[in-house]
């Protein structure tokens, strides 16, 4: 299932970008399994990983890489498997398909940068990634982008993908990206990838800093299940090869611009995430406003848009809304004065004061529930900051597709 538009293919190229598929069959014969992307000398690249503790041996090597190579030239990623809980084995497969890559290429095992997905606690079948180098390299394409983004689906219904373009002192630049991400999506960051470029010149610690914000709003803001994976990655890659003037501080209207552009791509492919989630039928915004920090309205949405409770009445149509309050009411939230809490369903304003709003209606409740899009929105009424999360809700499907995952 999948919720609202697909993305829109074809995706910009990105000058001194290029993308290559394979089919590999490392675990599936006869899909797409293996994507390259080749990136032109003297790119930027910036990253962001996941926080799991047991994470997988490519990030691992990844992070290793990007901290000391003079300079990435390849992004490798393979599907079907996470060379995660693999140990030792699973650096050494990780390492030698860099080197294979990057003995076919002509550059250091450094200059590339190792991505997996999949299933967990399996060996990497490294000689399949390794045979389907010379395939992947020969399909390199400046439009190769939807043909990746199908490449690194997993439980994915659709491949992802978003572009923008801003000018910088005249000249366009373009930022695309893809994703893939269906299940196990939690912040810090998700069962995703996501790669990003752009044909601006952007100093590297801005870079990493315009990642930064950017993923902090969009794919540090999605949750399906409330996992976070072992595998998780996010990488923006500037070429410079637009020929535009460099980016080096935010002060600039050019550099507020492309930042905006950065962060409207990321939002879009976070949404599309949650959009394509595993059994999905609702696409659901929670929005908290009115809170002392952003940290303590996160705290409230991510605990309304994680209640098992919540997300089945969402599958259910059923507007219970009984199950929001419980939730904001276990958020944690220090002192909170619940005689002041509100809460709208859409147009429908269902809390007051902390109780049932008079006017509201079961029936009215019923019309907003039963859409596939629905805003949750949260007023603490004790400050004035503000955030929001996107979810979906928690379906049968999602059960099955999950239980049947390795069969």
């Amino acid at each position: 299932m999948a919720v609202g538009a697909p993305s829109r293919f074809p995706l910009a190229s990105v000058h001194g970008v290029r993308l290559g598929t394979a089919r590999a069959g490392i675990r599936k014969p006869g899909r797409r399994d293996l994507v390259l992307m080749e990136l032109a000398a003297g790119s930027r690249v910036a990253a962001r990983f996941t926080r799991n503790a047991f994470c997988a041996a490519p990030v691992t090597v990844a992070r290793q890489h990007l901290a000391a190579a003079p300079g990435v030239r390849y992004l490798l990623v393979n599907t079907g498997n996470a060379n995660a809980g693999t140990g030792e084995r699973g650096l050494h497969d990780a390492r030698a398909c860099c080197a294979a890559l990057g003995e076919l290429a002509g550059v250091s095992p450094q200059a590339v940068l190792p991505f997996s997905t999949g299933v967990i606690g399996e060996p990497l079948p490294a000689e399949r990634v390794i045979a389907g180098l010379p395939q992947a390299l020969s399909a390199l394409d400046a439009a190769g982008w939807e043909e990746a983004a199908e490449g690194i689906m997993t439980t994915d219904t659709r491949p992802k993908g978003a572009s923008r373009s801003v000018r910088i002192g005249g000249i366009e630049v373009t930022i695309s990206g893809i994703a893939k991400g269906a299940g196990m999506i939690r912040p810090d960051m998700a069962t995703m990838l996501a790669f990003l470029a752009t044909d601006a010149s952007v100093e590297p610690a801005l870079l990493d800093a315009l990642l930064g914000g950017a993923v902090d709003v969009s794919f540090n803001a999605i949750t399906v299940d409330g996992d976070t994976s072992t595998n998780d990655a996010c990488v923006l890659v500037a070429t410079g090869a637009a020929g535009a003037e460099p980016i080096v501080s935010l002060q600039d209207p050019p550099a507020r611009a492309f930042a905006a552009a950065l962060q409207e791509v990321c939002v879009e492919l976070a949404q599309a995430i949650v959009r394509d989630a595993e059994g999905a039928t609702k696409f659901v915004t929670v929005a908290v406003g009115g809170g002392n920090d952003v940290a303590e309205c996160r705290r409230v949405a991510y605990t309304v848009a994680e209640s098992p409770l919540v997300k089945t009445a969402l599958f259910a149509s059923d507007p219970n809304w009984g199950r929001i309050l419980a939730a904001v009411g276990r958020a944690g939230v220090v002192g909170l004065d619940v005689e002041r809490v509100a809460i709208d369903l859409d147009e429908v304003a269902i809390v007051r004061n902390g109780a049932r709003d008079p006017a509201y209606t079961e029936a009215d409740g019923q019309r907003v529930m039963a859409r596939e899009e629905i805003r949750i929105a949260i007023d603490l009424a004790r400050g004035d900051a503000a955030a929001t999360v996107w979810t979906s809700d928690l379906s049968h499907d999602y059960v099955r597709i999950n239980a049947e995952y390795r069969t």
